[in-house]
């Protein structure tokens, strides 16, 4: 593969179609940043966690889906479960390597969220205003 000197050399299956259905890539940025996969991700980035402590501060997310997302995660090679030989059982969550780029990434993409707010919020108050116009015009 010829790359010029200012194209950066990424795997060919993220240049070609990862939006593409088939794209093996999307699978797991599909994982990454899942609703409760990013938040996960951004709660491991302060330290490694006991299941039922990123329970409580990842807030809302139920058993079941924490179960299931934090085994997609370690599946995918970005959580590492420590199952500790104790009595009671002691099990804790961390990121691997892997895990922690993928977390700066979407914790970089929450930052910007964040800044951008307001500004979404009054696209929303536009949006919806112009939709109620458009219904009251098309009743009348």
């Amino acid at each position: 593969m010829e790359v010029s000197a200012n194209a950066s050399v990424e795997p060919k299956s993220l240049l070609t179609d990862v939006v593409g259905a088939m794209c093996p890539a999307r699978l797991v940025l599909e994982h990454v940043t899942s609703r409760w996969g990013v938040l996960i991700l951004i709660a491991l980035r302060e330290r490694s966690y006991r299941f039922s402590e990123l329970r409580r501060r990842v807030g809302g997310v139920s058993e079941k889906m924490l179960t299931q997302t934090l085994q997609t995660l370690e599946r995918d090679g970005f959580v590492h479960r420590d199952a500790k030989p104790v009595i009671p059982p002691r099990v804790d969550y961390s990121l691997t390597v892997m895990g922690e780029e993928a977390a700066r990434q979407v914790a970089e993409l929450a930052r910007w969220t964040d800044l951008r707010v307001a500004e979404v919020e009054k696209a929303r108050a536009r949006y919806d205003e112009a939709r109620l116009e458009s219904v009251a015009t098309a009743s009348q």
